[in-house]
């Protein structure tokens, strides 16, 4: 497993759309409100109706339930059923974006993304300068949930890819699949994909109040179990219809199927966008065998867990006896930092967006005489300021004549602080960027490892400029 930076670009909206209609199960008005992300900030929902206007970020460890849809809370503030919305922007190829609502539920509309995709379309994809990344999968990934059998399998692949299967054990639904190869078929071939429901289900969420927003044209009824007269006198009570009546393909009337597994293709819509608050794209193939928003955002939070370690234990496999592609001698005509202040001995990697560096870390350093006496520690602020060091050499190799340039911090943010550095140890420095370097200015994400483990991260931005 890794995380691989790309050389694609992430990718938001142009302009605010707005959308609306009612919450399925709330059946409260909405209106729903896409807004450009800023980079790497990935989905974020905002709830205007509530004092403050507070945010709740597309996180699988926020989900709270999944009767019904997904649903998450942070801090008291709830989002019910997202899953469509955030189905359609990751179909549509979106890495940030803001979805304001004007309360708990996004509109229903006709129960698929379709409606979601056709308003980011109006809106408009604007491409953004920080790269985007990628988890790719080396070995396969599984999550069971034993009460249901349903199963989810993630395994090696070179692209994207979800394969659901989907059985529940009836004869008018029978058993159905659904495939999608590449993202950029989600439009035409799982966006119109609408929820369906089983009429003994219905009844079930009828009696408890819920499923206030529903109606003949946003949900596909599958007729499960013999239709009482009592039983269709409730829906067409409750659907605001004259007449209620079933067809030969055993599903409810007033609808026709866009598919003939259509049932299939909106499980993997489903899929779609619970993965999606995984909160890293992946590269692999997802096959998805009875999945539910259970058991989907059970392996999301499992898989967003695998990856947070990933990021911090991603230790670079340096060779500390091969000849570096820059020495201390070499490193000191492109920095103009000079002992004790020179911080780093060798580069071993440097391409167009990231550095790897590294320092030996002695008892002759002259901060270890007075931190502290007896119990040595190198101090955090010089573990930070090594690093930056480090992306100092990514950003002055960016110009023909370094040395002519000096480079100043504009601001340092999210700095942690995970292992003691004492004498002995060797630091390895990763720095990668953010964004891409523009007008001198540099955002890069920098780790800092000794004896195998992270000691220390930070964002960091700087910028150079040309000695007068």
């Amino acid at each position: 497993m890794a995380i691989i930076k790309t050389e694609t670009k992430q990718k938001t909206i142009e302009k605010e759309v707005t959308l609306s209609g009612v919450g399925l199960h709330t059946g409260a008005n909405v209106n729903l409100v896409f807004k450009p992300g800023a980079e790497n900030t990935g989905f974020v929902f905002q709830r205007v109706d509530l004092e403050g206007a507070p945010k709740i970020e597309a996180d699988a460890n926020y989900v709270t339930s999944t009767q019904r849809g997904t649903c998450m809370e942070k801090n008291g503030v709830v989002i019910q059923t997202c899953e469509h919305v955030l189905a359609a922007l990751v179909g549509m190829d979106i890495d940030n974006a803001v979805i304001e609502l004007d309360a708990s539920e996004p509109p229903i509309m006709d129960g698929s993304s379709k409606f979601f995709v056709e308003a980011i379309e109006e809106a408009g994809i604007l491409e953004q300068e920080a790269f985007r990344e990628v988890y790719e999968i080396t070995q396969v990934v599984s999550y069971t949930d034993e009460e249901s059998g349903s199963e989810i399998i993630l395994m090696p692949c070179s692209s994207y890819q979800i394969t659901t299967m989907v059985d529940f054990g009836t004869k008018v639904l029978g058993t159905q699949n659904a495939t999608l190869n590449t993202i950029s078929d989600f439009k035409t071939d799982i966006a119109n994909a609408r929820t369906f429901s089983f009429l003994h289900e219905i009844e079930m969420l009828l009696e408890h109040g819920l499923i206030k927003g529903g109606d003949l044209n946003n949900a596909i009824v599958y007729v499960d179990k013999e239709l009482s007269p009592e039983t269709m006198e409730k829906l067409r009570v409750a659907f605001n219809k004259d007449n209620i009546a079933v067809k030969p393909n055993g599903i409810l009337d007033n609808l026709t199927l866009h598919h003939p597994n259509e049932a299939a293709r909106h499980k993997l819509l489903d899929v779609l966008g619970d993965l999606a608050l995984i909160g890293t794209r992946i590269r692999g193939k997802v096959i998805a065998n009875k999945p539910g928003h259970f058991v989907n955002t059970q392996f999301a939070k499992k898989m967003s867990k695998l990856i947070k370690n990933e990021r911090r234990n991603n230790v670079p496999q340096v060779d500390l006896n091969a000849v570096p592609i820059m020495d201390v001698n070499q490193i000191m005509d492109m920095l103009p930092h000079r002992q004790p202040f020179l911080l780093i001995d060798k580069v071993f990697e440097l391409s167009d967006n990231h550095v790897i560096g590294m320092k030996n870390v002695t008892m002759n350093e002259e901060f270890f005489k007075g931190h502290f006496p007896g119990a040595p520690v190198m101090p955090g602020v010089l573990i930070v300021e090594a690093m930056a060091q480090t992306g100092g050499i990514l950003v002055l190799s960016t110009v023909p004549d370094p040395e002519n340039y000096l480079t100043f911090f504009m601001k340092m943010d999210k700095v942690k602080f995970k292992q003691k550095v004492v004498p002995g140890d060797t630091l390895i420095f990763k720095c990668s960027l953010i964004t891409p370097i523009r007008r001198g200015i540099c955002h890069m994400q920098g780790y800092a490892y000794a004896n195998g483990k992270l000691c220390a991260e930070a964002e960091l931005m700087a910028q150079i400029s040309k000695v007068k």
